[in-house]
This record gives structure tokens, C-alpha cells and sequence, in this order.
């Protein structure tokens, strides 16, 4: 017996929705998805709680492990919270503690924005 795998679907709000800027101009509407990426990351704190999340051990950490970043503990839990509605991060509540990941097709297609698509 034969089986295929079936393709993995990737949720809409967790990933830009855009070919790379050098292949065509922005729809309005992608512009405005991506732009709320964007914004999030422009904030250094969010840069910063972003990187500490990604580059961790499995893609994932607990706030306990990345709220040391210079700023209090509710403030980390602002920027974290503006980073997931921005579909940059996914939580998950574990007894007391929040685990927050990036999603690696986050990562990706934020660098296929980014690219630079290859002319003929």
C-alpha cells in the first residue's frame, strides 16, 4: 500500500502573504498584513524578545527564560502579546508558565520577502 504525505497547510496570520518586494508591487492589502509585521519588530525590545525566542533551544522558550531584556516583567508581557497578534509568535500555557515559539514558516517567508527573486 501506497501512502503520499499530504501537504502541511501554514495558518494565513502567521506569515506574510507576499512574493519577494523585488517581484512586483504590494497589493494594498499585502502591504498592510506585512506592514503590521513590520511594526512589531521596529520596536528594539520586540526585536529582542523575538531573537530570544527564535534562536532558543528548539524554537521555543518560556517567559521565565526571556524576560531578563531591561525592561519590567509587564512591559515583556506587552511586547510578547504584540508580537503574537502580529502572527510573529504562538503561545502556550503550561501550568504557570507561558511558552511562546516562532513559527518556522514565519521566519521563512520573512526572508522570502526579503529576497531578491532572479531575473531571466
Amino acid at each position: 500500500m501506497t501512502t503520499n504525505a499530504l501537504p502541511l497547510l501554514e495558518p494565513e496570520s502567521a506569515a506574510p502573504c507576499c512574493p519577494p518586494l523585488s517581484e512586483r508591487p504590494l497589493t494594498a492589502e499585502e502591504a498592510e498584513r506585512t506592514a503590521v509585521m513590520f511594526k512589531a519588530l521596529g520596536d528594539p525590545v520586540r526585536l529582542r524578545l523575538f531573537s530570544l525566542v527564535a534562536s532558543h533551544e528548539g524554537g521555543e522558550a518560556c517567559v521565565c527564560d526571556i524576560s531578563d531584556v531591561g525592561v519590567s516583567q509587564p512591559t515583556v508581557s506587552h511586547h510578547l502579546k504584540k508580537l503574537r497578534e502580529a502572527g510573529l509568535l504562538s503561545s502556550e500555557r503550561r501550568g504557570t508558565w507561558v511558552y511562546y515559539k516562532v513559527e518556522p514558516s514565519v521566519l521563512a517567508a520573512l526572508g522570502r520577502l526579503l529576497t531578491r527573486t532572479a531575473t531571466a
